[in-house]
């Protein structure tokens, strides 16, 4: 009776937040895809994707994933799958994994002057760190193996990050987790589950970082960390980037100006609860869900996406439980203001308390398509909620910056209409922002290319970080929903890798109406003010303005009347009047397009 009621309660949460946020548009994309590989083990991550496919500046690829063929819980030859596009034509399906032993959750980066390198943890009989395999010419040629372990009495290290940059892409920054007790570890230094970091200038054959438990992510802060609750960035020069976060920890951002020597710390969220170790029962919250991504822009600011969800721990019944239905996707970077530890500060709903203000720093969630106000799913979303994930409806996030500084979101989201009768299929969205991150536009939903698509549970995306007139991605298809290696009641199924394209050009839309600004706003000036500011906008043609002020709770709190602009720069005055000193933001619009920008009132 307690879950009926729970189940209840849930539905009508999600038909509110239908009701407050208005129908966007949404427009379909049929890219091809192409097949790459195959796995039956279908548990590619427990939170965040590794990086696992790269652009190459000649226009190949290298594309991995977690492969695993037998029919068996163990899985015995599991490892790196791995398949290279020449710049024509993809290579075979692999029929074995690269690695000489059982490994999982490659993480893969180019190496050298033409050469890729491929990091995955070791488990099984084996179980003594992480496996490296590298070769100096991608696509072809045998595999270097080397190991890289923990510490004296830790040395089994499991879901690793790594990326390269420097001189050749020679420096290797990783980082990877100590085995938690509960994977057949110990504490290490008071932390179940640690995560240290290492660095290499020479790739890899020697670590003049090894092992590092980094300033502010020790015992002092933290019990331990979520696995695969962590995410690189792709090295921008010197800069180096990584977030950390789930609803066992804060979520911050560690970030170096020095290739990856030395590390400073931005707390994003302030997690309610101290260490996250309950001993007793907590109140319900609304937490980052471990699925996070973070890129560096051109001028090496961070920008951060991550899935929601609403959690409580239960500590005399089952331990942490989510609610599934939570639904949202979030929005920061280096110029916003942090959340606090409020327990609703990022609440997807917009509530009295939230702090996320919708297409500002709330910028994903699943769509109404048929514009009835009621979602109209089967409501089983066991798969992706479980010990093994906390994902709510709307996760699985990437983030790619162009070299324009455009922001493209691809996540996954439950989508109506698409499930196998029992249970609701996971899509790929995208969304684009084309000014830095002030304004996105409309929704994407990527529909496939055949009819067999709309039978296929997408997840598991992920994104090259570099990119040209177009987006690279791979995920995982399976013709039906579940998951075998969680014990779920999914039967050992193949499941399909697959690889596809999406044009920039028909990702256009960063306004309501889905056309691209063409008139310019400044910073107001002076920022902060007291008593009034003024900004400049710079139209193209003479059209009609409008100026709306708005909080952090995304309610409107003042707007102008229709101002005629003429062409050239025109000159709009910021009251005050009786605003509270606080960060606002203004929203310029025409009939056509929208922007939007920060300001404090001291």
């Amino acid at each position: 009776m307690k879950r009926t009621i729970l189940s209840t309660a849930l539905s009508v949460f999600v038909l509110i937040l239908f009701a407050q946020f208005p129908t966007q548009p949404v427009s379909i994309l049929n890219p091809v895809e192409d097949t790459i590989g195959e796995s039956i083990y279908d548990l590619q991550t427990n939170a965040s994707c590794q990086n696992r496919i790269y652009l190459f500046d000649d226009g190949t690829i290298g594309a991995t994933w977690t492969r695993g063929m037998e029919e068996t819980t163990a899985f015995n030859d599991r490892g790196t799958g791995y398949n290279y596009y020449d710049g024509s034509t993809w290579q075979s399906w692999p029929e074995e994994r690269i690695e000489s032993m059982r490994t999982g959750w490659p993480s893969y980066a180019p190496y050298g002057e033409g050469g890729e390198i491929v990091a995955a943890h070791i488990s099984g009989a084996d179980t003594i760190g992480l496996l490296f395999n590298k070769r100096n010419i991608k696509g072809s040629g045998e595999w270097v193996e080397f190991l890289f372990t923990g510490p004296a009495g830790h040395e089994l290290l499991l879901w690793p990050r790594m990326v390269t940059g420097g001189t050749d892409h020679s420096n290797i920054c990783l980082i990877a987790m100590t085995a938690p007790v509960a994977n057949g570890g110990a504490l290490f230094q008071g932390m179940d589950g640690a995560l240290l970091y290492s660095r290499s200038t020479d790739g890899g054959e020697t670590w003049d970082i090894q092992n590092q438990l980094l300033p502010g992510m020790d015992s002092n802060l933290y019990t331990g960390f979520y696995r695969d609750g962590y995410a690189f960035a792709e090295p921008e020069n010197n800069i180096v980037a990584f977030v950390v976060g789930s609803y066992q920890s804060d979520f911050f951002l560690m970030k170096s100006t020095d290739q990856g020597q030395t590390f400073t710390k931005t707390i994003i969220w302030d997690n309610p609860y101290d260490l996250v170790s309950p001993t007793f029962p907590t109140d319900t919250f609304y937490s980052v869900d471990g699925s996070l991504a973070v890129a560096l822009d051109n001028e090496g600011m961070a920008h951060v996406a991550f899935g929601i969800v609403k959690t409580w721990y239960v500590y005399y019944d089952e331990g942490w439980a989510f609610d599934k239905l939570t639904d949202g996707v979030g929005y920061w970077n280096e110029t916003m203001e942090t959340f606090s530890s409020n327990p609703n500060a990022l609440d997807p709903s917009c509530g009295p308390e939230s702090e996320l203000v919708q297409d500002v720093s709330l910028i994903g969630w699943t769509q109404d398509l048929n514009g009835n106000g009621v979602m109209d799913i089967l409501g089983d979303v066991t798969p992706y909620s479980c010990f093994y994930f906390s994902m709510g409806i709307s996760s699985m996030v990437q983030l790619v910056i162009d070299s324009q500084n455009r922001l493209f979101l691809v996540y996954t989201s439950l989508t109506e209409s698409y499930n196998d009768g029992t249970r609701d299929y996971r899509r790929i969205w995208l969304r684009s922002s084309l000014d830095g991150g002030q304004n996105w536009g409309q929704f994407y939903h990527l529909d496939g290319d055949d009819s067999t698509s709309i039978y296929t549970d997408y997840a598991f995306p992920s994104c090259a970080a570099i990119s040209d007139e177009k987006i690279y991605l791979t995920f995982m298809g399976d013709i039906g929903a579940g998951m075998y290696c969680i014990g779920d009641l999914c039967p050992p199924d193949e499941n399909f890798i697959y690889f596809t394209t999406v044009p920039k050009d028909e990702i256009v839309g960063i306004n309501p109406a889905g056309s691209e600004p063409n008139f310019e706003v400044s910073q107001n000036f002076p920022n902060p003010f007291s008593e009034s500011s003024m900004i400049h906008v710079n139209l193209v043609e003479p059209t009609e303005l409008n100026v709306d002020i708005i909080n952090l709770m995304g309610q409107k709190v003042a707007e102008s009347q229709y101002i005629k602009g003429k062409t050239g720069i025109n000159t709009i005055k910021i009251e005050r009047k009786d605003l509270s000193p606080g960060v606002y933001f203004y929203n310029v619009k025409t009939d056509q397009s929208s922007i939007r920008h920060k300001m404090i009132i001291e």
